[in-house]
């Protein structure tokens, strides 16, 4: 049986376009996606379109994916990692 730590996702590494990576809590992550699709609301891929609120929108990139695509150039990517052992 895999030990449900495994699963657990509490902290991600961020890596954005001409940023350095930051480690960020799943809150902290959760809030930055928030701040992200609060500014693009006219321009949201597909998928998020069917969420009525930001927050909906935001946990379910945070739950489905890791990437949101930015304007032509720019990348944001967060993968969920494990700071202890």
């Amino acid at each position: 049986m895999a030990d449900s730590l495994m699963y657990q996702e509490n902290h991600f590494v961020v890596l954005e376009t001409n940023q350095p990576e930051q480690f960020l809590t799943a809150q902290e992550m959760l809030e930055k996606l928030r701040s992200l699709l609060a500014q693009r609301q006219t321009d949201l891929p597909p998928d998020l379109q069917k969420f009525s609120t930001i927050t909906e929108q935001a946990q379910y990139l945070l739950d489905t994916t890791c990437t949101l695509e930015m304007e032509a150039g720019q990348y944001l990517e967060w993968y969920a990692v494990r700071l202890e052992k």
